[in-house]
């Protein structure tokens, strides 16, 4: 794997919009995680906020995380081959080296159509 640091310092900007919106729960070199500021309307989660998304730096690659991929598949779909390759099961992406401007523009996009999913909803 690349440098972790600066594999994460390439992912951050993903979320530059939405997490204006969210809740920056966790800020750490090895570990990012941003969460809806509201309580989950969901009672499995007993009120506490839902995850939006996270970057985690494992030992093999840096995962990032988007949950509004898993709960609303039609965000992945068009997802493009790129990207396709470096996901894993259904809103993980993994990334060994620093990932290349398009993914994370792509990444991007899929993160505020997300998040306008969620606001609508009132989850954010």
């Amino acid at each position: 794997m690349g440098d972790p640091g600066s594999i994460v310092a390439r992912l951050k900007p993903v979320f530059g919009v939405v997490a204006k919106r969210l809740v920056i729960k966790t800020d750490r070199p090895d570990l990012y995680t941003l969460a809806s500021g509201v309580a989950s309307p969901f009672p499995q989660h007993k009120g506490r906020p839902l995850e939006f998304a996270c970057i985690r730096v494992g030992k093999a690659y840096v995962s990032l995380h988007l949950l509004p991929v898993y709960m609303n598949p039609a965000l992945g779909e068009g997802i493009s081959p790129e990207l396709k390759k470096r996901m894993q099961g259904k809103a993980c992406f993994n990334f060994k080296d620093d990932p290349e401007p398009a993914l994370v523009a792509e990444l991007k996009r899929i993160a505020e159509a997300g998040l306008k999913q969620w606001a609508e909803k009132k989850w954010a």
